[in-house]
């Protein structure tokens, strides 16, 4: 970075050849309409910037994080790159693995769920339905239970599919909501107050993401520090104090 370039407002977790992998923060968008502020935006800008071009550059959005949610999340920065990475995607070889604060305790330390879902039409919520219902998508994630107290429970979910809001809606429909999502029922706050409710932060962390390089023989895998939403949540400095052996920050 020269000494003109300012400082970008996130956080660059790793950066090789045309893949380029950010922290998303919470309660911010990860694409958007001109005018509205969003991640792609800001990093499409920081680049212009550092290199010092004038003209459009080539930035692909291979996967997004709902505007609540914080953590990794990668971009390629040309054509080939984004069509290969797409395709481990779609393949299913990316391992993305998430961390929630959920309220209530879940009793089984592992399982699997699996429910049919669909986004409500007109509506940004999704719902469980049953499997004959019009736009039913079969949603499938494995979890374990890495601390708990007498009323909340950390989980790290690994995602078996990629559907619209799919954590937070089979989180709650079992009576567990992502602290902070009200949308999905939760009751208790996270995150720093704000006026305007489309800028929440939930309890919920895109902690990992491992997929091969596309353009070299080589495994990515980049964990994203928990945001200060986290480190300053009393709940989850009494779950990280039965953590053993996981990186706490």
């Amino acid at each position: 970075m020269n000494s003109s370039t300012k400082s970008p407002p996130f956080r660059i977790l790793y950066e090789k050849g045309p893949c380029i992998c950010v922290q998303k923060q919470a309660g911010l968008l990860t694409q958007a309409p001109p005018g509205i502020d969003n991640l792609e935006t800001q990093l499409r800008d920081f680049i212009k910037q550092r290199e010092q071009k004038t003209g459009n550059i080539y930035l692909a959005i291979i996967h997004r994080l709902d505007r609540p949610v914080s953590g990794v999340i990668v971009f390629c920065r040309n054509v080939r790159a984004a069509q290969r990475l797409a395709a481990q995607f779609r393949d299913r070889t990316v391992h993305k693995t998430y961390w929630a604060i959920v309220q209530g305790r879940v009793e089984s330390p592992t399982g699997e769920w699996a429910d049919h879902v669909r986004k409500i039409p007109d509506i940004a919520k999704g719902e469980v339905v049953d499997a004959s219902a019009d736009g039913a998508k079969l949603a499938k994630l494995a979890y374990r239970v890495l601390a708990e107290t007498d009323s909340h429970s950390l989980l790290e979910i690994e995602l078996g599919t990629g559907r619209y809001h799919q954590i937070r809606l089979q989180c709650a429909a079992r009576g567990f909501p992502v602290l902070g999502d009200e949308l999905y029922g939760a009751t208790e706050p996270f995150g720093p107050s704000v006026e305007d409710a489309r800028h929440l932060h939930i309890a919920l962390h895109a902690r990992r993401l491992q997929f091969r390089h596309p353009m070299v023989d080589e495994q990515v895998d980049i964990t994203a520090p928990l945001s200060s939403a986290w480190q300053k949540s009393g709940i989850w400095q009494q779950l990280k104090e039965q953590l053993e052996g996981e990186v706490t920050s």
